[in-house]
């Protein structure tokens, strides 16, 4: 796998050059701000871009704002965006196939950063733990997500995660066959039904998100 990264942190953008390595992953570019980042992705071409949120020159949502436009000019590019806080408006932006948010604390946890990296970059969706369980503790009144039963919120709220249907059954303790039939009942309570040109699965952690449609341009 070959990667891109955009960081302006130099001491970060080293220690994840060196922790990719050692997961057998090759940074092709390693850049400090998004028009640099822009520009690798379409002159080199790998197969995942790792994207900081805020660089220079505003340190705002720079990282976010290139995610994008790589995104248009690329549908469908891999995109994994690292954030130093919970940002929910961010996250609620970001998900998609091929899209993923983590913490930047997220890193330290080697295993499972390159276990994310690995996923988004296969089309993946994956949604920082944390930011799951801050939005589950704001749950909105009056939404779809009120017919579901609690199991069918933690179901989903691992489907957000990025977790498949033999990792959330081993989280649950539960058989696969009782994680298909909560994700049955989760499809039919949020009126999902089968349609050649959508993804149920990511259409359901977008209304858990708190959004109709993929209105930032992803997907």
């Amino acid at each position: 796998m070959r990667v891109v990264i955009a960081e302006d942190s130099v001491l970060l953008r080293e220690g994840v050059i060196r922790l990719l390595a050692d997961g057998g992953i090759e940074t092709l570019a390693a850049v400090s701000d998004g028009a640099a980042l822009v520009a690798a992705v379409q002159d080199l071409r790998p197969d995942l871009a790792i994207v900081d949120v805020r660089m220079p020159p505003g340190f705002t949502d720079e990282g976010l704002r290139a995610a994008l436009r790589i995104r248009r000019i690329l549908p469908g590019f891999p995109v994994l965006v690292l954030s130093q806080y919970v940002e929910e408006h961010y996250a609620a932006e970001l998900i998609g196939p091929g899209v993923g948010y983590l913490l930047k604390e997220r890193i330290s946890e080697v295993a499972e950063f390159l276990d994310a990296v690995r996923q988004v970059a296969s089309g993946g969706t994956l949604v920082d733990p944390e930011v799951i369980s801050q939005l589950l503790g704001r749950q909105r009144r009056g939404s779809a997500l009120d017919s579901l039963s609690p199991r069918e919120r933690e179901v989903l709220a691992l489907m957000a995660e990025g977790r498949s249907n033999t990792a959330i059954a081993g989280r649950l303790a539960v058989t696969e066959g009782a994680v298909e039939k909560h994700i049955s009942g989760i499809f039919g309570k949020l009126r999902l039904g089968p349609e050649p040109d959508d993804h149920r699965r990511v259409l359901a952690v977008l209304t858990f998100l708190g959004t109709a449609s993929t209105r930032s341009g992803f997907g």
